[in-house]
């Protein structure tokens, strides 16, 4: 329900992967003498076209290459994009539940804006479910979805609680919430095990 960039992170994740699986068969390749050898020479020579290179790029009047301060403008643009990946998971929280503009249609109204703020759903679906001693755990998450506001609700039912009971009496607090709102709120129940639970997940869309 979140807008968590999922394809993004498991790009990332593969290429991280097969870099670290690649940093580790060519240290195992390393091991092997002639390998190593070739190695010892290769690293000579790339030092010395890296030095020669540096010489090269001096900047006028200076002993230092403008490479590394290209080298420095990278990794602050590395530092940039790692900072906005980290900014852009989980995003998709929303802090209202409802919000309806009523307009002034006679001299006696007054024009406004309600607004139901998502905390409320929140702590009274929570406080409810905490009440019941069929499930270990509760959360609720007041979500942005298709540019309308919805919930998520992930229980944690006791080993041995039926599923489908839990979702029954779980929509049912819902409908009653729907009621009290006075608007119908997209739903998802998440029925999970946790590690105390070592039960079955289920998930239902209302």
């Amino acid at each position: 329900m979140n807008q968590t960039p999922r394809v993004l992170n498991r790009l990332l994740l593969g290429l991280l992967g097969v870099s670290l699986m690649s940093l580790g068969a060519a240290a195992v390749l390393l091991a092997v003498p002639a390998v190593g050898r070739w190695w010892r020479s290769a690293a000579v020579g790339l030092g010395q076209s890296i030095n020669g290179l540096l010489d090269r790029t001096t900047l006028a009047g200076q002993r230092d290459s403008w490479l590394w301060i290209v080298a420095a403008l990278l990794m602050l643009l590395i530092v940039a994009l790692m900072v906005a990946w980290v900014a852009a998971q989980g995003r998709g929280r929303s802090g209202t539940l409802a919000q309806e503009d009523k307009l002034g249609e006679s001299s006696d109204e007054v024009a406004g804006q309600v607004t139901i703020n998502g905390s409320v759903a929140e702590q009274a679906l929570k406080a409810a479910l905490q009440e019941r001693g069929d499930l270990v755990n509760a959360a609720v998450t007041t979500y942005q979805f298709a540019g309308e506001p919805a919930l998520k609700i992930k229980v944690f039912p006791r080993s041995g609680i039926s599923p489908h009971e839990v979702a029954t009496e779980v929509t049912d607090l819902v409908e009653a919430l729907d009621l009290l709102v006075g608007r119908q709120t997209p739903v998802l129940i998440s029925i999970s095990a946790g590690a105390r639970t070592r039960f079955t997940r289920a998930e239902r869309v209302r």
